[in-house]
Order: structure tokens, then sequence, then C-alpha cells
């Protein structure tokens, strides 16, 4: 039986069948549609960045990570983009994993030529995430993390003076995050998860380019250029609650492997209703760190207070309404300086990782 040619070219063998669409393709076909369709996402309506822009690519090591940066590189020279790119990441403290994840970073850095930027839940919180476990178990680990995360994030890129964050969200992540909130009745995560872009006045613009790009497929992409990525999984992560959403959304793609991007339409259709919008709460600063929050005290604080205090899991709800003062000897969260408070002029090159090689993105 002959090989199967390129339903593209047809004209070189066909060695990927696309998770996405079913069509089976080449090795070069599929580079260039999986790039050409990020950049659609990227170019499509007002556009995903302004020329210019300082963007931080939150990095992780893992393949979605390291694809972007790849991809980003690639891109940003093709179509002329006009930007200045960066490396972030952010070391939560997991011992065994985000340890030896970083050293992947760091080879990426010299890949790409890019400056890193390395920040520690340590050197912001006073905690790592092996101190947390340790304390609240592994039941309610995520929460921490994700909001510390979240947070930390955005005081790195405001270090880094930059103007955008990119994240390797892929389509599944978005999809599993529908279904959610979905079922945990989430109106407000579910009316924003979906976006390309996100931003509010006080915290920095924060993007998703791989939003329809298929998790399988930045896998395939990541083996076929011979990428270099870290593929184990977080050591506390297999107790999340998104696992029941991930293992739910793999049984439908078996059966219908569009059913991740149509879940996303399905999130892009809801509108909230304007009496529900106005019934919730508005978002001001945190009173404490002035990070942005719905409460006097946003949720970090809120968090650290009760680590602090040596609480656990259900008694760290009652520190969200905790007076503004933190009590005495305890640890707080550094005051946020929003970004525009400091011109990229002031804004210190100090913890900057210069690249020390640069090669050519082929």
């Amino acid at each position: 039986m002959p090989p199967t040619p390129c339903s593209l070219c047809h004209t070189a063998r066909a060695l990927v069948k696309r998770p996405k669409t079913g069509q089976q393709v080449c090795k070069d076909c599929f580079f260039e549609v999986f790039e050409t369709e990020v950049h659609n996402t990227i170019v499509e309506g007002e556009g995903i960045f302004n020329r210019g822009e300082r963007v931080a690519i939150g990095a992780s090591g893992g393949k979605d990570s390291t694809v972007l940066a790849h991809v980003l590189s690639v891109l940003n020279k093709r179509y002329d983009y006009g930007l200045d790119l960066y490396l972030l990441s952010i070391d939560e403290g997991i011992t065994g994993y985000r340890d030896d994840s970083l050293e992947t970073v760091k080879q990426n850095q010299v890949e790409y030529g890019l400056p890193l930027k390395i920040l520690s839940y340590n050197e912001l919180y006073g905690w790592t995430m092996d101190k947390i476990v340790e304390q609240v178990g592994r039941r309610n680990n995520c929460t921490f993390c994700g909001v510390f995360r979240r947070q930390a994030l955005d005081r790195g890129a405001a270090q880094l003076g930059v103007d955008h964050i990119v994240t390797g969200h892929n389509a599944d992540d978005i999809a599993e995050t529908v279904l959610m909130n979905i079922m945990r009745g989430d109106i407000a995560r579910l009316g924003r998860c979906t976006a390309v872009t996100t931003q509010s006045e006080d915290t920095i613009k924060r993007s998703k380019p791989f939003k329809y790009a298929y998790e399988k497929e930045i896998v395939m992409y990541a083996y076929f250029k011979k990428l270099t990525y870290f593929s184990t999984e977080c050591i506390y992560s297999p107790d999340a609650y998104r696992g029941h959403a991930r293992v739910f959304l793999k049984d439908l793609e078996a059966v219908r492997p569009s059913a991740i991007i149509d879940i996303i339409h399905s999130g892009e259709s809801f509108v909230l209703e304007q009496s529900v919008q106005k019934g919730m709460k508005a978002m001001q600063t945190c009173l404490r760190c002035g990070y942005i929050s719905s409460n006097d005290l946003c949720k970090a604080c809120a968090l650290l207070e009760g680590l602090e205090a040596g609480l656990d899991r259900g008694a760290l709800r009652q520190t969200q309404d905790s007076g503004i003062a933190a009590p005495e000897g305890h640890r707080t969260i550094p005051k946020y300086e929003r970004y525009g408070a400091q011109t990229q002029t002031q804004v210190s090159s100090e913890g900057i990782e210069k690249a020390v090689q640069a090669i050519e993105i082929r």
C-alpha cells in the first residue's frame, strides 16, 4: 500500500494526523499550519499585541510555555510584531519538581536568547509550597498555589517593567476551566474565562495565544521540533479539582474531537445579564498589600495570614474579613506597585539574568 500523501502539499508523505481536524499532513505542513493558526489568534480583531510592547512569557519549563516561547520568537521575527520578549518564571518551592523544571527554563533562556526573571514564593511570601502542604495537607494546596502564583506573575512582570504577560494555556485548559466554572456555578469567572486577553486597570494585561491550540498538537510540535521541555506533572496536582474536569473532557474528546473547541465556543456565548453584573462585588485594592481585590483584604493576604497563624484550610476563610494591619510578628506581602506608577527608565534591571548565548530560531 503506497504511503498517504500530505493533504495540504500533496507531495510529501503524511506523518501526522492532526487531533484537531483529522487532517493527515507532513511535518513541514504541520509546523506551518500550527504557527499560522497561532498567528491568526494573535492578530484576530484588534490583535493581542501592540508594536513595541515588552512581553513576559510565563515560563515553567513545561511543553506549553516552551512551545510558546519558541513560536512567539519565530512569529515575532516572521511577522515583525516588534515585541521585546522576556521569560518570567515563578519558583513555588516544590522540591523534585520546580527546581528541576527551572533548569529547563534556563536552557530555554540560552536557546532563545531571552532575558530571564525568576521570582520565588519564598522571596515574596516567606513560604514554599512544600511548607504549605506540610501545614494544610494535599487536599486544598492548589488553592494556595493558584492565588499566590497569579499575584507573583503580576509582581514579577511589574519588576521587569513589561506591558503584557502571555501564558501557555491551551484549548484543553480553557475547556476544562469552562466545565469547572459551570460545575461550581462560578458566574463571574465563567463570563471571562474564554477571553483571549484580560486586563483590569490595576493589573497587567494577560493573553493566551494558544487558546485554540490542542494540547496533543502542542506535544507533537515540541516532539518534532526537538524542543527542550520538562514533562513531569506537579507532585501535588493529582488531587486537584481540575483533574475531574480533565478526565471528563478526555472522555468527550475520544468520542467527538471537536468537543474541546465546542465547549470553548459555548463559554464564549455566555453573557451575564445586567442584573447579575450589578449584584457582583466591585473591584478595589487590598488595603494591606495594594493588589486588586473584591474585599478589603485580597485572597493572598488572607491565605498568608492564615498560614502565619497556623490555621487549617477550613479556618482560613475567616481571615478574609480580618483587620487591615497584620497581627504582630506575621510576615506580610510587600506593597504592590501597580504598573504605570513607574516608567520603564525607572525599572531596575536587578534580578534579570541576561541570556549568555542566542541561536537562530528555525
